[in-house]
């Protein structure tokens, strides 16, 4: 047998015309006076930003999160709430100290942040800095035998000037309406194929540029991070792998003061830092988790089956992960803290999860995915696969939800335009698109055939200031907009654990060859 994934409903669109789909108006009156006049948005989010700190898979802030999101899941009064193992992740991973400035021919402190994973210095270095050109292995000749002990400098690339632009922004009438079109491809096969060859062949020579650093004996790199204006994007290689290979300490600098070392060597001007990383990594436990809970369902025929809500944990580590992806994690965290504060008893199971390993490569939600319904690969299913009805995902910052991305699935358009209705006063042009949108935790469930839907969200400064960089903090949430989202996924959720039957959905077919 063949097994085929194609897109079919389970119900035609035109049998589930909008005006068939039931909303209990009721029961979405409460969940708005409990999610807007009894908010505990504000709450969770210190605990999990400001109280947990950094983020980082496997890190201890990691475990400080995911131990306060289990406890006070298990005080709201949801069932089997515990830290469920997904597999092997590798080292846990922690900075104990960072510092690094420019000293002569000045002294000036600068902003950097080590890369994740990274070794320590084994104390403090000082010294000249050697700027290093590489573009292809030819060019280590030029180099060999002089970066014993270096302070290496790899000059960033792209314009830091001024943008003059807006940082914050929200989606305009025109931007949404753009939105709700089929995606055009731009490109063919042959020119995406050439693009990731070049990238392909970039991967290669960094990772030999690495292997020729650790043999050369160099004592630290300097990277230009991408960023502006004292933001800067943080990241982090494989080193949390147990079998991961020695590699040169490292720390990405903002491209202003890395720029400022550049110009003064290229004009003559002798430049020298100081620089001290303390790292420790921790290879206690290799497992990753999950942080899982349920509200049971009530009805005798419905309660096997399941609504899933989610979005993940964890975090880089130059800041302390507000809006990717606190603010996603807390404003699911509300949506069934207010299902169960407002005294509603949903026919079918509904499930939390906050996912772990999402930054490295969602490992938390696509391993669970594969744990409990079906292999992505082999396409070969559990007996669970059958039972969810859906899978909702928030992972786009602090931003108030402007729709949903439907992920290809058209049966479900005239189901979400009657959910949407009752939130016209708070949603401005709601807009529901066909397109995929893709890079975080839905994927793992759409890839075998189940619902899994991301919200559409305004940017905010999502991709300006807060994505991965030092300056993901608290101040970045607006609180008003995770309320708006917390009653919205709630109202959503429970509307798919009322209705008749499971959402329409992609199903499994199977064809002889």
């Amino acid at each position: 047998m063949k097994i085929n994934l194609l897109l079919a409903s389970f119900l035609c669109a035109a049998a589930i015309g909008s005006a068939q789909e039931k909303v209990d108006s009721e029961a979405i009156e409460k969940i708005k006076n409990e999610g807007f006049n009894n908010s505990h948005v504000e709450e969770i989010a210190f605990n999990l930003i400001d109280k947990s700190g950094p983020r980082l898979s496997n890190s201890n802030g990691y475990k400080r999160a995911a131990n306060y999101a289990k406890e006070q899941l298990t005080d709201w009064g949801l069932v089997n709430s515990h830290l469920e193992p997904w597999g092997e992740f590798g080292k846990g991973w922690e900075v104990n100290k960072s510092y690094l400035a420019m000293t002569q021919p000045y002294y000036m402190p600068f902003i950097a942040v080590p890369k994740a994973w990274t070794t320590g210095t084994n104390g403090e270095l000082s010294g000249k800095v050697v700027f290093v050109d590489i573009s292809s292995e030819e060019d280590f000749s030029k180099y060999k035998g002089q970066l014993k002990g270096a302070i290496v400098a790899m000059v960033p690339s792209g314009d830091q000037g001024p943008t003059f632009k807006p940082d914050a922004v929200r989606f305009t009438e025109e931007e949404l309406k753009e939105l709700e079109a089929p995606v055009v491809q731009n490109g063919n096969d042959e020119d995406m194929a050439e693009r990731r060859k070049r990238w392909m062949a970039m991967r290669e020579l960094n990772q030999k540029i690495g292997t020729f650093f650790v043999e050369e004996g160099v004592g630290l790199i300097l990277k230009g991070a991408r960023g502006i204006e004292g933001t800067l994007f943080t990241s982090g290689g494989r080193g949390y792998l147990k079998d991961a290979p020695a590699s040169v300490s490292e720390i990405e600098v903002a491209p202003e003061h890395l720029n400022l070392l550049a110009r003064l060597n290229a004009n003559g001007v002798p430049v020298e830092v100081e620089a001290e990383i303390k790292t420790t990594f921790d290879e206690s436990d290799l497992q990753g988790y999950n942080v899982i809970a349920e509200i049971p369902g009530s009805d005798k025929k419905l309660k096997s089956e399941l609504v899933m809500l989610g979005g993940h944990l964890d975090s880089w580590h130059g800041a302390t992960g507000a809006t990717d992806n606190a603010a996603g994690c807390t404003v699911m965290m509300e949506a069934i803290r207010i299902l169960k504060a407002s005294g509603l008893t949903p026919k079918r199971t509904i499930r939390i999860a906050l996912w772990g390993g999402e930054e490295q490569g969602l490992h938390g939600s696509r391993n669970y995915v594969k744990n409990h319904f079906g292999d992505a690969e082999t396409m070969e299913l559990t007996k669970e696969h059958d039972k969810v009805s859906a899978y909702y995902n928030i992972d786009n910052g602090t931003g108030r939800i402007r729709g949903i991305y439907m992920q290809g699935n058209e049966g479900v358009k005239p189901i979400f335009e009657e959910w949407f209705k009752p939130f016209d006063s708070i949603i401005d042009n709601t807009t529901l698109t066909i397109r995929n949108t893709g890079g975080t935790d839905h994927l793992g469930f759409d890839a075998i055939g189940i619902p899994g839907f991301q919200f559409i969200q305004d940017p905010i400064e999502y991709s300006t200031r807060t994505h991965h960089t030092n300056m993901d903090t608290y101040e970045r949430l607006v609180i008003d907009d995770l309320k708006q989202m917390a009653v919205i996924v709630a109202a959503f959720v429970y509307n798919t654990a009322q209705r008749d039957e499971k959402l329409p959905r992609e199903v499994l077919e199977a064809e002889s060859k």
